[in-house]
């Protein structure tokens, strides 16, 4: 089996896993399968080449094949792809908490990032009320007080 990094270091294998991605994101069901014809179509490469790199990815474990008759339809394995966040994990880590939330954040799927940034919007809109009804109480409760003085 090639080393991972070797595997991943080729761009157009980059851009493959890339597609393969998409499509299982676009599935919804983590597998997202794309023929060759559909990898070449949305690659603009020739079968050869994207056939030649698709061996590559598979051999590696990062591509899985189901064959049906005279096509092959491919789909994403993306585990093999933790050796390489766990290789790069100490050097983002450190001190560099923010480059860490960065990483992690990229992670995220479109609709979580969506998601986080209602729940944080919501959040600061609802503590900014909280915080201007107390200061209106507040000072509510101190006139008040002076009315009620002698």
């Amino acid at each position: 089996m090639a080393d991972i990094f070797d595997v991943v270091a080729d761009s157009t294998r980059r851009e493959i896993l890339g597609v393969l991605r998409e499509r299982a994101e676009i599935a919804g069901d983590g597998v997202g399968e794309l023929s060759v014809s559909d990898i070449v179509a949305a690659l603009g490469l020739s079968q050869p080449t994207v056939s030649k790199h698709l061996k590559v990815l598979r051999e590696a474990g990062l591509a899985q094949v189901r064959e049906e008759g005279q096509h092959r339809y491919y789909h994403l394995v993306a585990e093999p792809l933790e050796h390489i966040e766990d290789w790069l994990y100490p050097f983002l880590a450190g001190n560099d908490a923010e480059r860490v939330t960065e990483l992690a954040l990229q992670t995220l799927k479109h609709e979580q990032r969506a998601f986080a940034e209602k729940l944080g919007k919501a959040y600061a809109e609802t503590a900014h009320q909280v915080r201007s009804t107390t200061q209106r109480a507040s000072t509510a409760v101190k006139g008040a007080t002076q009315k009620l003085k002698p």
